[in-house]
């Protein structure tokens, strides 16, 4: 009987401040997307993690964005505060819990009523008075969206908070979760993660993603990036001679690239198949020369590209699944397992549709009759989705 893996003391609550040995992007020069290739050093933490896994990351926000909310409390930034939703032992500098503990956007209506008790300009009082009354409620969760903390300070200088006021208002700074692009087989010691980095404006000014961000620019040696491994029932079949089909466009392809190299260690004789998508080919196929070698080398028996953007009509990975609905029934119909990855809001409900569609039209099944069927894989564990 084989040893189990010794379990690590580093958790969520405890993660290990591991560094980040590369960064590299992924997109081709002419790319509207930013997506890059990290690899994070987990050497010596005693973490293990299976595909399908996902990394944690704790981020810390931008250095700029800090400094600005502290000027516009007029004060130092070493000022003691214990923010309520931290129940934090002792506390802690502003600075610190601006930096590292606490998330400086998504404001609530809370903190304008705060602001109220506090401006004494009339224009101040008057504007928070128009924003908190009851006819403006269908309009103020829109407010609220396109403003981070500092908007509000800016946009009401009249109302004085103390550090403690403001830090009161404000929500924990949670960890973000990234599926793991990489086979601990290959690299026990490494984790390799497919970011996209986001970047957007609102209110006339520049947003970023704090955690992508965190890992494309603030993350450089000697700064350590604290993580951990969460645990998913996302993973290749333990059956190595069965097939997988992998729909997975954009970041998420990441799980993908690691059941691919997970297939190739253990020696699986089931065959591969991969859905991507994304707007380029010639600037957006994210490991494309990986996926070319497995190809060449049998490794992966088909890959099915849809690259919206390259032609008038639009072109999805739910439309390279009709286009080959035949094929797809006789996979799925000999036992193979279905993944799909990635946005939950739009791709994966369309990927879920064109899989009914095939199964009742290939098999001959109606609607009732292919979503029996469906429920049957999810059942089987033959249908996963590792969706955000």
């Amino acid at each position: 009987m084989s040893e189990s893996a010794p379990t690590s003391v580093y958790t969520k609550d405890n993660p290990f401040p591991a560094r980040l040995k590369e960064n590299r992007l992924l997109n081709k020069a002419g790319s509207h997307k930013e997506t890059r290739h990290l690899v994070v050093d987990i050497a010596g933490s005693d973490l293990h993690y299976k595909v399908g896994d996902s990394l944690g990351v704790f981020p810390s926000n931008r250095a700029s964005e800090v400094d600005e909310i502290i000027h516009r409390l007029g004060v130092s930034g070493n000022e003691p505060v214990s923010p309520v939703m931290l129940k934090l032992p002792a506390p802690v500098s502003l600075r610190e819990a601006l930096t590292s503990r606490l998330a400086l956007a998504k404001p609530t209506r809370k903190i304008l009523e705060t602001l109220a008790t506090k401006a004494t300009s009339e224009g101040d009082k008057a504007k928070l008075a128009a924003l908190l009354a009851p006819e403006a409620k269908e309009a103020l969760p829109g407010y609220l969206e396109d403003r981070e903390y500092v908007d509000l300070l800016n946009e009401f200088p009249s109302a004085k908070l103390t550090p403690q006021e403001l830090v009161d208002h404000m929500r924990k700074l949670m960890p973000r979760l990234y599926s793991i692009a990489s086979s601990s087989k290959p690299y026990p010691t490494e984790v390799h993660l497919t970011v996209a980095i986001v970047r957007y404006e609102t209110n006339h000014r520049q947003r970023v993603g704090v955690a992508s961000t965190f890992l494309a620019e603030r993350a450089a040696a000697p700064t350590p990036v604290p993580v951990f491994v969460s645990d998913s029932h996302f993973g290749v079949p333990d059956d190595k001679a069965k097939d997988i089909i992998m729909v997975g466009p954009g970041t998420g392809v990441a799980p993908f690239r690691a059941f691919m190299q997970e297939r190739v260690a253990t020696g699986a004789t089931g065959r591969n198949w991969l859905f991507f998508g994304d707007q380029h080919r010639a600037t957006d196929y994210l490991y494309e020369e990986e996926w070319t070698q497995w190809q060449a080398q049998g490794k992966l028996a088909r890959a099915d590209l849809a690259f919206s953007r390259d032609q008038i009509l639009k072109v999805y990975v739910q439309d390279r699944m009709r286009e080959n609905a035949a094929e797809l029934w006789s996979w799925i119909k000999g036992g193979a397992h279905f993944y799909v990855c990635g946005d939950a809001k739009r791709m994966a409900k369309d990927v879920d549709a064109a899989l009914h569609e095939v199964i009742a039209q290939q098999g001959g099944l109606d609607a009732a009759g292919a979503a029996e069927y469906v429920k049957q894989m999810k059942k089987d564990k033959r249908y996963q989705r590792d969706v955000y």
